[in-house]
């Protein structure tokens, strides 16, 4: 066994982790007891900084050859490993049932000896694990594992707002009082009058709404049986690999073949259940689970080498700079307007759809239909001073930019084959609704 430290001052992989471990294994096989050379705890030892451990393990187990009809010794000695590596825990990279090894005579059939194994703080930064290369002479092929910033990272907690709380929140609302707006009003006071109060009625929906992560890894189909017949088998494994017994290894047979015909069930009986109660809506989800989401395309934009200066890019040809409009110096009410009401407000939320994604405040429409249908007088006196001005806060023109590719095109490597989806604030979109709906009236008068 070989370990080389790599250390970097300013951070390896854009993160706070300034040392990387990896560590070469060569187990040698041994005489009875049925063990290796090394023992799997000075393999997968915790460290809190990333660490890799790579090479040829001489070992056989299900989960890198999922094909492979195993002897109970092979499956006793290889479980010790692996066991010890998930309780570290370390995270297998092999992709199951791609062969490492290719003896060169024609008796023995090809195998997976080779194994990566990943811990916690480095299984993020690893983008895939590849045999692409071609032999070097040896019976053994080389392995290619990428190492780079995660492109994706997970969302910030967001508020789970199906839970929100509204015993508190309607209490909360009715002790709620809007500051008074300025009476002579200039541009910045009056942004400032808006974002005071907007912030302080989003803090109180926040406050009692619990949050949420979203996770790449749920699965909607697990329920605590699973996890119960899950830790069953765990359990039959680790005896069976301190007392290969056949009482044992018949116990680990039955509850493995019983966990996965649960699961196997679980997810036919989930997919059956989605199709029973699709809608029109939801067709096209069901179209991406059956077939398949397209990958996405990055842009490879030509004097682009950073994240930083494609955004730019784009920015610039999707939203190019136009000269400032002039400043106001002073707002002013208009002599003949009609002040906001309660109703126009609901009919503008009545034609909002609750599904639709928010803006960078992260509120959809359902909370704003329930505050109004709470207190009626909230949103029109929040919105109301800004109609009789004429005017829109810069934190209502704040969006946030979902760049998608266009299908189809041979090359992405101009903005024109991207397309970008603006999502603004459902606030911003309220009041817009409400002056389309006054200058339509007004049209039709």
């Amino acid at each position: 066994m070989l370990w080389v430290e790599v250390f970097s001052p300013e951070g390896l992989f854009e993160s706070p982790h300034r040392s990387l471990r990896v560590t070469s294994v060569y187990l040698l096989r041994t005489n009875s007891p049925p063990y290796r050379s090394i023992l799997p705890e000075r393999l997968f030892s915790f460290l809190s900084y990333p660490h890799l451990v790579l090479g040829d393990f001489n070992l056989h187990h299900p989960l890198a050859d999922p094909c492979r009809s195993l002897s109970e010794r092979e499956f006793t000695i290889s479980t010790r490993y692996f066991d010890a590596a998930f309780e570290a825990p370390y995270h297998l990279l092999n992709t199951p049932g791609v062969y490492t090894r290719f003896p060169f005579d024609t008796i023995s059939r090809p195998s997976v000896l080779d194994l990566a194994f990943a811990n916690t703080a480095l299984s993020s930064f690893v983008s895939s694990w590849d045999t692409p290369l071609p032999s070097t002479g040896s019976d053994h092929v080389p392995c290619v594992i990428t190492l780079k910033p995660p492109a994706i990272m997970l969302p910030p907690p967001t508020p789970h707002w199906a839970l929100l709380d509204l015993d508190a929140v309607g209490k909360a609302l009715d002790t709620f009082t809007m500051l008074p707006c300025p009476t002579r009003p200039i541009p910045n006071s009056m942004s400032r009058w808006f974002d005071i109060s907007s912030t302080r009625l989003t803090s109180l929906l926040t406050s009692h709404a619990p949050s949420k992560r979203p996770c790449p890894r749920s699965k909607p189909w697990w329920s605590p049986r699973l996890s119960s017949l899950r830790t069953e088998y765990h359990k039959f494994a680790r005896m069976s690999s301190l007392d290969p017994s056949p009482l044992n290894w018949s116990n680990v047979r039955s509850s493995r073949r019983t966990c996965f015909k649960a699961i196997a069930s679980a997810k036919k009986a989930h997919w059956s259940d989605f199709l029973f109660s699709a809608t029109p809506r939801s067709l096209w989800t069901a179209k991406r689970f059956a077939f398949g989401r397209p990958p996405q395309r990055f842009p490879d934009l030509p004097g682009t080498s950073n994240p930083a200066e494609v955004t730019e890019t784009l920015l610039d040809h999707f939203f190019p700079t136009k000269p400032p409009p002039p400043p106001l110096l002073r707002l002013k009410r208009y002599e003949d307007y009609t002040p906001l009401t309660s109703e126009e407000i609901f009919r503008a939320l009545s034609k909002s759809s609750n599904t639709s994604t928010p803006g960078p405040d992260h509120i959809p429409y359902s909370v704003w239909k329930t505050v109004h249908w709470i207190k009626p007088s909230l949103l029109p006196s929040l919105l109301d001073p800004l109609l009789a001005h004429g005017f829109h806060p810069p934190s209502l023109k704040k969006a946030l930019g979902i760049v998608l590719d266009k299908p189809g095109k041979p090359l992405y490597d101009s903005p024109s084959s991207f397309r970008v989806i603006v999502l603004l604030r459902t606030l911003s979109k309220i009041l817009t609704r409400v002056v389309a709906s006054r200058l339509s009236a007004q049209a039709m008068i």
